[in-house]
């Protein structure tokens, strides 16, 4: 009797993938940005945009071929209730990718952040009209969420250095607006009711990034570094602690795709602590940013390699 070929794992291949990009690309950027005020190599941001950039190649020609051979499992994940927040991570990952590609072609990186920008808006509006058309079960929160939300947080990173000044306000108003209620309703989700499934835990690390990518946009917007700024950015420290304080809990997680919640969070917080430095380099935000990102630097090479050790072992992929 013939053996069976075995099942392809392209239906399973979860729209999180692009999260790589997110984590990779934030993780340059950081890098850069460390470059710039506290001295450290330049080539490490580079290195790993160049490897962000594959990455996203690599993602989006594997979800393509998913989405040409198997359409309704693409349709299936955008009209679930968790895997839908994580769409998002397409035009998040074409956000940061501009701004890297931004100091080597102004118009590059000017494209892929128009075409990043309006994704978002339109998912963004998708996304918060399914939320108060459909019901949405408890369970089903969590802090992915906060993904579309970000999105839009991010735009105005390269948007003020475009020169687009209104749009980036727009953007930045839309994440603010909706950051707030959805943290009350994700900390309610978290407190009182049930844990978040294993393979969910991670995306708790989503907590960080709207207050540290508002505060680096806000403070680009505006320039300066006011009382919100602060608050920003002390509260994304304060979540940082809270979360490292839970490390135990994450550690025996089992591996998989949703590991990637963990890297660009720690990016985004490290980033901001290191732009917080560039405007307070007397204090202690310089040993802070410091420290974070070698946190984030290990935790995004750990990450890189469990997943490609997982692609060679063929057990990334495969029905939840």
């Amino acid at each position: 009797m013939a053996d069976h070929a075995p099942a392809s794992p392209l239906p399973h291949v979860p729209v999180t993938i692009f999260a790589s990009v997110m984590g990779l690309a934030g993780l340059g950027l950081a890098w850069r940005k460390g470059h710039a005020v506290l001295g450290l190599p330049d080539m490490v941001s580079e290195i790993f945009l160049a490897i962000a950039g594959i990455a996203f190649v690599a993602a989006l020609l594997t979800y393509a071929i998913k989405a040409m051979r198997y359409p309704q499992a693409v349709v299936g994940e955008f009209n679930h209730p968790v895997r839908s927040a994580f769409f998002s991570t397409f035009p998040i990952g074409l956000l940061l990718l501009a701004a890297g590609l931004h100091p080597y072609s102004a118009d590059g990186g000017f494209a892929l952040w128009a075409v990043g920008a309006v994704l978002q808006l339109v998912l963004t509006i998708r996304l918060i009209v399914r939320w108060m058309v459909h019901k949405q079960e408890i369970n089903h929160v969590n802090a992915a969420w906060f993904i579309p939300i970000v999105g839009n947080i991010i735009v105005p990173i390269l948007g003020a250095r475009l020169g687009m000044i209104e749009i980036s306000w727009f953007f930045l108003s839309v994440g603010l607006l909706f950051w707030l209620p959805l943290l009350t309703i994700i900390l309610y989700r978290v407190i009182f009711h049930d844990s978040l499934p294993p393979r969910l835990m991670p995306t708790l690390f989503i907590l960080l990034p709207p207050p540290s990518i508002g505060y680096i946009s806000y403070v680009g917007l505006t320039g300066n570094v006011d009382t919100f700024a602060q608050v920003l950015v002390n509260g994304a420290l304060f979540l940082t602690l809270v979360l490292l304080a839970k490390s135990k809990r994450f550690v025996g997680l089992p591996f998989a795709v949703s590991w990637w919640a963990f890297t660009f969070p720690l990016d985004a917080v490290a980033l901001a602590a290191i732009e917080h430095a560039h405007r307070f380099p007397g204090g202690m935000w310089p040993i802070v940013g410091t420290v974070l990102l070698a946190l984030a630097s290990v935790v995004v090479v750990l990450v890189s390699v469990r997943t490609v050790a997982a692609i060679a072992a063929g057990s990334l992929f495969h029905p939840e």
